[in-house]
């Protein structure tokens, strides 16, 4: 074996050796390096003659290739070993169950809206939406509300910091009865002169805020509103609609509606409306669930209708108790609290 043979085998051996790219760097570096063993018979060339100059440079060349393509190898060895290692860190067993992306739901509030809605829709009723802030007058005067009325304190009503034309403070809707009046408005100068004018059907579903917060009240509810005007309209079609309402919603017929008298600035009477279910866990116990009454003259007026002719009555009743009464769950605060492990159940 003569030395480029040696040299060949020599480097081969020690490229073969390093097991991390930096031992293969200083490995290099013994023979290609600025003081490598094939730099130094390079050098040596200076001092040979011509001729044999020619042959023994061609003879270390060829040696220096195989020493690269040596050197080039085990790179390549090292290169795939590391992406061995790491695809065998960071494998994924094709046979487990996959991860998939849960599905969502409605929130359980929004079940008992689109219920509501659609109840009443096939009932007749139309649904009106509109502003969350609302002005002074079609928050409490247009309803009859007097200017000293508790209603409007800070005690209850959240004001926003701007004013109306009229210099009044703004405020978040305390209750979707400023739809009544909108919608009521917009009926009334739509059909103006039409006789007999079609009569109001309309329910106002919707968030609200007022200063209160515990279990079974929250700064921010729900609230549905609805209005029925028209020439012969009665408390008889209250009950009415009521009744079949809430056995609807409740989905059971074992169920009696009563009205207590109570008194609200924009209906005259007034009523509270009490449900008891004749079976189940709240069996007998009467529960109240609604606000009524006969729609006070003076809103009508506000309405732009007379109220000689017109009459009708309206109501006020939150989705969130209903939804508790529907789900059997006893504090509000749960619904809007964001816990998954609770709305879950829901879907």
């Amino acid at each position: 074996m003569n030395d480029l043979d040696q040299l060949l085998a020599d480097a081969q051996a020690d490229f073969q050796a390093a097991t991390t790219p930096a031992d293969l760097e200083n490995a290099k570096a013994r023979y290609l390096g600025k003081a490598g063993r094939l730099t130094e018979l390079l050098k040596g060339l200076a001092a040979l003659p011509h001729e044999a100059k020619k042959t023994r440079g061609a003879q270390i060349n060829a040696a220096k290739q195989q020493v690269e393509a040596a050197l080039q190898a085990r790179r390549q060895a090292l290169a795939d070993a590391e992406l061995e290692a790491q695809l065998q860190a960071e494998s994924l067993d094709v046979t487990l169950p996959g991860r998939q992306r849960g599905t969502g739901g409605l929130h359980p509030v929004s079940r008992t809206m689109e219920r509501i809605e659609a109840i009443f829709g096939s009932m007749g009723f139309e649904v009106a939406d509109g502003p969350e802030i609302e002005t002074d007058w079609y928050s409490f005067t247009a309803l009859n509300n007097p200017e000293n009325h508790p209603a409007r304190s800070m005690q209850d009503t959240f004001y926003v910091d701007l004013k109306d034309a009229e210099g009044r403070w703004l405020n978040l809707r305390p209750h979707t009865s400023p739809m009544q009046v909108r919608h009521a408005r917009a009926h009334a100068a739509r059909y103006a002169g039409v006789d007999p004018m079609p009569e109001i059907r309309v329910i106002a579903p919707g968030r609200t805020y007022r200063v209160d917060s515990d279990a079974t009240h929250s700064p921010m509810f729900h609230q549905c509103e609805g209005l029925w005007i028209g020439e012969n309209v009665s408390f008889k079609d209250l009950k009415s609609v009521f009744l079949d309402f809430f056995r609807r919603f409740f989905e059971t017929e074992a169920l009696q509606l009563r009205f207590r008298p109570s008194f609200f600035p924009f209906t005259e009477p007034s009523a509270e409306v009490d449900i008891a279910f004749d079976s189940g866990p709240l069996k007998g116990r009467w529960l109240e669930v609604a606000g009524s009454g006969q729609v006070h003259p003076n809103v009508v007026r506000n309405f732009g209708l007379d109220p000689e002719r017109h009459i009708g009555f309206a109501f006020g009743m939150g989705p969130d108790r209903l939804t508790m009464l529907r789900y059997g769950v006893n504090d509000l605060r749960l619904f809007f609290d964001g816990d998954l492990r609770f709305l879950s159940q829901f879907r």
